[in-house]
């Protein structure tokens, strides 16, 4: 055989070669809200395994259907630890000569990679209990920031809402005005299984009457507008599902102090229903309660991943200052 021939034989597997490496370099593109444990067999099916889960599977709160907070997908530690798996987020759990927690971030990738080293199974479970919710947290804000880079290559015109409400968000294309009037408006995104809505309205600060009962105050604001939001029949609206309490919590956006409310929603004398979520932001510069609210109808379709999405567009909001 000449070198001519050996390098026509050789050069098809070099290219190829070269184009696996490449590959290895490209930016993560894993699904949302999915994790990598790299983890041998006997912790992930023992204790160690059960506090994982626990953890990171488990349910979401106010989905109208059971859903773990992200999908775990467990690998042997032997055979992929060091190796960069499909995840945007990795946990490595291992037995080790030492305890250690370390965080690692990956900017070329990204990804980010969280490392807890036990020397005992005690240990590790302790360790998983004191790191878990630093953890869930930075996940949870890495996949918001890119639901948001998501978004941000096709948005809808943000004048309307601009001119109406002073504030920025990045609501993507696809979305469609269904409802404008003077302090509310109502997009919808139709999907395979059913649509995806936002509403964003306004009420004066005084309406919000007692903070002692700001549950209350907030389910009382949402049944008011749910009369324009209504089913194919007569005398349908939407109502705030009353089988089951809302989850409430204190948080912030736009460095304003705001209210987090998550629960189901149902057309009153219709079989419709779904989650929410709800952000009531105290502005007391436009001496409001600046709402935007997201739910979606998804009879057959995963809900978890839908009201993360909503919640990606709602935290992007950018209050105008004057």
């Amino acid at each position: 055989m000449n070198k001519t021939h050996f390098l026509f034989i050789i050069l098809p597997f070099l290219l190829i070669s070269c184009l696996k490496t490449d590959k290895q370099e490209e930016p993560v593109s894993g699904k949302t809200n999915t994790i990598s444990i790299i983890i041998d067999d006997q912790l992930w099916y023992g204790e160690v395994g059960d506090s994982i889960r626990n953890k990171f599977a488990s349910p979401v709160l106010g989905l109208t259907q059971e859903e773990p907070l992200f999908t775990i997908n467990q690998y042997p530690a032997k055979l992929l630890e060091g190796f960069v798996t499909d995840s945007r987020s990795i946990i490595v759990v291992k037995k080790s000569a030492v305890d250690k927690f370390e965080i690692t971030h990956n900017k070329s990738l990204p990804h980010n990679t969280f490392r807890i080293y036990g020397k005992s199974v005690d240990d590790i479970i302790c360790s998983i209990e004191l790191n878990s919710a630093q953890i869930i947290k930075m996940i949870r804000d890495a996949e918001i920031e890119k639901i948001q880079e998501d978004n941000s290559a096709s948005l809808l015109n943000p004048a309307v809402i601009k001119n109406k409400f002073h504030i920025d968000i990045q609501i993507p294309t696809g979305y469609e005005y269904m409802l404008h009037k003077k302090n509310f408006i109502w997009l919808k995104k139709d999907i395979i299984s059913g649509n995806t809505s936002l509403l964003i309205y306004q009420i004066p600060l005084h309406n919000f009457k007692s903070r002692g009962n700001v549950v209350g105050n907030i389910i009382k604001m949402r049944d008011s507008i749910g009369y324009y939001i209504k089913g194919r029949e007569p005398k349908t609206r939407m109502i705030t599902g009353e089988a089951y309490a809302p989850y409430f919590s204190n948080t912030s956006l736009d460095g304003k102090e705001a209210f987090e409310t998550k629960g189901t929603w149902e057309l009153k004398n219709d079989f419709m229903a779904g989650p929410f979520i709800n952000y009531a932001i105290v502005d007391p510069v436009y001496n409001r309660i600046l709402v935007i609210e997201g739910f979606c109808y998804s009879p057959s379709n995963q809900e978890r991943d839908l009201m993360f999405d909503l919640e990606a567009i709602i935290k992007s909001v950018k209050i105008d200052k004057r």
